[in-house]
């Protein structure tokens, strides 16, 4: 068994905030960082500029000003092509990897799931209703792999799915990330073979945030913040879980993302 320390963080551009990574290597010193957001198509993905940051493994898939996901490791990997194309739409919010690691390989899968617009109501605000056919379709499709085992799904799936996930539960009730087809949509989903590994170490019912929006000019005082970034893990790997960091100081970087990283460390 070996640790595997995994970051997960919405960059909101890479190349805007390329510069920032250090510090995440340096206060997480994760295996492996999962973006989300990287606003980059694949012919201008900033490799040369990743380098020094020890991360010689990466897969991504991007497209120009949206949507964007990409995998960084020091582990060996190979890509994993056998998602589909989610609501056939080809807008890069998926990437996947299997991990090289003591026990087998450890299937990695990096989402951005759709933001959802602001009215909750697929007949008025199409983008509503494509998110909740992403995460029905992406349930659907975990559900059906029969005998998932030794996998990690991460990222900013734009959902906080408990009472505790946002800083109001009642005000927010109508607020797409909140909404109740949406947080049944995404619990249905993490049912369908995992495991939430933050809230392994964090009670359902203690406050729990990874984004503050940028009009709070002063996000500390008023917490008005959601749990929209996740890891989850098949619960044969729950055991393993030893250690989690939601590194709220990153909302305080210049430039910095609405999104703050979170990491997870387990035995693989």
């Amino acid at each position: 068994m070996t640790s595997l320390r995994v970051a997960t963080w919405n960059i909101n551009s890479l190349r805007l905030r390329v510069g920032l990574l250090d510090r995440l290597v340096e206060a997480l010193r994760p295996d492996v960082i999962c973006l989300q957001e990287t606003k980059v198509p694949d012919g201008l993905f900033p490799a040369e500029a990743l380098l020094p940051l020890g991360y010689p493994h990466t897969v991504f898939r991007g497209m120009k000003g949206y949507n964007g996901v990409a995998i960084l490791s020091r582990v060996p990997l190979e890509v994993h092509e056998k998602a589909p194309d989610w609501c056939g739409k080809g807008d890069c919010r998926h990437v996947a990897a299997a991990l090289a690691a003591p026990g087998g390989p450890v299937e990695l899968h990096n989402f951005y799931v759709p933001a959802g617009g602001d009215v909750p109501d697929r007949t008025q605000n199409p983008k509503y209703g494509h998110k909740l056919d992403f995460v029905a379709e992406a349930r659907a499709w975990f559900a059906a792999r029969p005998g998932l085992a030794r996998s990690v799904l991460v990222g900013d799936l734009n959902i906080a799915p408990l009472e505790q996930d946002v800083w109001s539960h009642k005000q927010l009730l109508g607020v797409v990330s909140h909404t109740p087809p949406e947080t049944e949509g995404l619990t249905a989903w993490l049912n369908a073979g995992f495991v939430d590994a933050v809230r392994h170490f964090v009670p359902a019912e203690q406050k729990l945030y990874s984004w503050w929006s940028y009009r709070n000019q002063d996000w500390r005082a008023s917490d008005r913040g959601r749990r929209l970034d996740h890891v989850w893990v098949t619960p044969d790997l729950q055991l393993g879980l030893r250690s989690h960091t939601i590194l709220r100081d990153a909302r305080d970087w210049p430039r910095g993302s609405d999104h703050v990283p979170v990491c997870v460390e387990l035995e693989v």
